[in-house]
């Protein structure tokens, strides 16, 4: 039987990790600094494979700009805390911004909208189906998203 993957929605300040950081370090990077409990103990949830959507934080940039997938799960750092590895995906086609999410998924329950500080949740499958079609999907998703030229000859 095959495992059923599941999502999560990593948060960065562009200013601090950007998607552009991502892709220019081949798309591979440790996932580490989170101090927050809960937002560790959903990394320890993470599984090889699993999808996330890749945040812009901040004041300016809060958006779903790309996904990335758990290359490594969780382990310890000598320094201290843990870290997961991921590997870029794709960028959304068009990035998702905070207040369309907020728009569009009204009455939907998504903890990016109960707990806005925190820095890795959870993602429910129809909220990431929903937030994929809003931005055209992505990269690298199979579907329409794939970044190619879909028109019509």
């Amino acid at each position: 039987m095959e495992k059923e993957n599941n999502y999560w929605l990593l948060k960065t300040e562009a200013g601090e990790w950007s998607w552009d950081d991502q892709a220019a370090n081949g798309g591979l990077s440790k996932w580490d600094g989170v101090k927050n409990k809960q937002a560790q103990k959903f990394m320890k949830s993470m599984a090889a494979g699993d999808l996330c959507f890749f945040y812009h934080s901040g004041a300016k940039f809060r958006r779903v700009v790309g996904v990335v997938e758990v290359v490594r799960e969780w382990y310890e750092e000598e320094e201290g805390g843990g870290a997961v590895d991921v590997k870029a995906v794709g960028e959304m086609v068009t990035a998702v911004g905070l207040a369309e999410m907020k728009r569009e998924l009204k009455g939907v329950e998504f903890l990016l909208f109960r707990q806005p500080r925190l820095s890795v949740l959870p993602v429910v499958k129809e909220v990431w189906d929903r937030i994929c079609e809003m931005g055209g999907g992505y990269e690298g998703d199979g579907g329409g998203g794939s970044g190619g030229d879909d028109s019509e000859d």
